[in-house]
């Protein structure tokens, strides 16, 4: 079966939506997403959006603390971009429709998240990203140019590759589209797009305790990695320091994550003992950058012998607590847990990856044809560490600044009809499916273990060897089975993992989300970002 668009979009969050509206005043539309269309990052972002919206703010302020957490790897004229474009974006979102909390005058509510020296993050109480996917979902099923197909899993790009080329070297490579499984059907279409964006969000699913929802499997970064796009600083892995912690429960590989916000509005973090410990690992208390926050978690869990420490913020007013965080507290309740009364007890989680595809300033790849922005991306906006809320912010800004270069393209080029048909005529149905099960469980129990808050060599090392082999047996499952969406995101689970592992190895010092304990500090000599070339699948080194 084979469909064509103008443009395809990969992935229905935040930056596949914004962009697919934006793109739809040029030409017929695609998004592809592997459950509904509001299943994404995006939908479960409780805090907000950070961006420059009171007089009392200015943009130099949110650069600086977006520099400063990024631990000397920002790109500062992309900060700059992004940081100077974001209340514009704001008010895109607004016009569309999203309704974010106000004041009594009627200002916007402006919430302080850690690491910012000022109120300046837009939310919807604790449930924004639902709110603006809401809004950008509305809008697109307005559209008679944009067609979304649910239940789709993107499986590889359209590259030279498909018409037999030698693309070993990533040089020349232009994308016409992508094979997509109709899971609910199990056929292969073959897509083909003038143009195709991937915002197919990021990978905490590689971890046993991620914030992400299951659809995190990395997909677009496997897939560009596969098709030989550079990739970038897959070792910056950004744990939230305050997922729930229910002892005993099975999240499916989800916990529920704790807004930063909560923090921001005067939550406090003791450990079982009662005490305060935030003073003392940074002057900035609870309202330190996440991975400080992280790490100090991680450390008293390790000295102490615990299994987790408390976030409390009983002692504000409970009207205040529930204004602000409805859905925390209705969730928490159902666990017989009320935030208004006492702690909530909380442990670090997988919860955005902050390397990914390489793009530039206007979401181009280094593969002609072929645009990404979000999470899938290492744009140069987070360094070695994201500044609470402005993963939103970013996908907002490279959405729009994706659809011009993005129009040209496809301006300029037709349908690659030579692309052939999916061919499954030497697989068979599997038999083993228990190695999908089996290889996925052991994978993020190896990454949760030794590629976590704290690294060393020797944890590393003991992950390549044990992430290679189910790299390689996936890659050999895959050729000779008949394709499955489970299959796939091992398959990129896989790649994705062996990615951090060995951009980590690479990386011999502390910076930003990487922490190392042979190298406690950050080394001058090493800052700059860790690019990593196509590998085949074969157990690293």
């Amino acid at each position: 079966m084979r469909e064509r668009f103008d443009f395809l979009v990969i992935g229905s969050g935040v930056a596949g939506l914004s962009f697919a509206l934006r793109a739809a005043a040029h030409g017929t539309v695609c998004v592809v997403t592997k459950k509904e269309s509001a299943e994404s990052n995006t939908n479960y972002a409780q805090g907000g959006i950070a961006a420059v919206m009171d007089a009392a703010d200015d943009v130099e302020a949110h650069v600086q603390d977006t520099l400063v957490a990024g631990a000397g790897l920002c790109d500062e004229d992309v900060v700059r971009m992004v940081v100077t474009e974001g209340p514009d974006r704001i008010r895109d979102l607004i016009d569309l429709g999203a309704q974010f909390d106000r004041d009594p005058d009627g200002a916007l509510h402006l919430g302080r998240e850690g690491g910012h020296s000022a109120h300046r993050i837009v939310h919807a109480a604790d449930m924004t990203g639902r709110e603006v996917e809401r809004a950008l979902l509305t809008a697109v099923r307005r559209s008679p140019q944009i067609e979304v197909l649910e239940y789709h899993y993107a499986v590889n790009l359209l590259t030279e590759h498909q018409l037999g080329a030698d693309v070993a070297g990533g040089e020349g490579l232009h994308c016409f589209g992508a094979y997509v499984l109709d899971s609910r059907a199990g056929v292969v279409k073959t897509v083909l797009a003038r143009a195709t964006l991937l915002a197919a969000g990021g990978a905490g699913q590689a971890y046993q305790h991620t914030t992400n929802p299951p659809v995190a499997t990395g997909d677009g970064i496997a897939m560009a990695y596969r098709a030989r796009a550079t990739v970038a600083n897959m070792e910056f892995v950004q744990f939230h320091p305050t997922s729930l912690y229910l002892p005993g429960e099975d999240f499916g590989g989800r916990s529920f994550l704790i807004t930063e916000a909560v923090r921001g509005d005067g939550g406090l973090l003791r450990n079982l003992g009662g005490e305060r410990f935030m003073p003392a690992y940074d002057d900035r208390e609870e309202l330190a950058p996440r991975d400080v926050v992280a790490r100090a978690i991680d450390d008293q869990l390790k000295k102490r012998g615990e299994d987790h420490v408390w976030l409390d913020i009983s002692h504000k007013p409970a009207e205040a607590v529930l204004a602000h965080f409805p859905n925390i507290h209705e969730t928490l309740l159902a666990y017989g847990i009320d935030m208004t009364r006492g702690p909530i007890p909380v442990v670090p989680a997988a919860h955005y990856t902050c390397g990914g595809v390489v793009v530039d300033h206007e979401a181009r790849t280094s593969i002609a044809g072929l645009f990404a922005c979000g999470e899938v991306t290492c744009s140069g906006l987070h360094g070695a560490n994201r500044l609470a809320s402005n993963s939103l912010l970013e996908a907002l800004v490279y959405a729009e600044r994706a659809v011009e270069p993005a129009r040209a393209h496809a301006a300029g080029a037709g349908w690659e009809e030579r692309v052939p048909d999916w061919d499954e005529s030497r697989v068979e149905n599997a038999r083993e499916w228990v190695l999908v099960s089996h290889n996925r469980q052991e994978l993020r129990r190896v990454m949760q273990s030794y590629v976590g808050i704290v690294r060393s060599e020797l944890r590393l090392g003991r992950a390549a060897r044990r992430v290679g082999l189910i790299y390689q047996e996936t890659e050999e499952f895959y050729q000779r089975t008949r394709l499955s969406a489970e299959l796939c995101e091992l398959r990129n689970l896989a790649a994705v993992a062996h990615l951090i592992v060995s951009c980590a190895q690479r990386r011999t010092e502390s910076r930003g989300l990487h922490f190392m304990a042979d190298f406690p500090e950050p080394d001058p000599a090493q800052r700059h970002d860790t690019v990593y070339d196509y590998a085949p699948a074969a157990p690293p080194a």
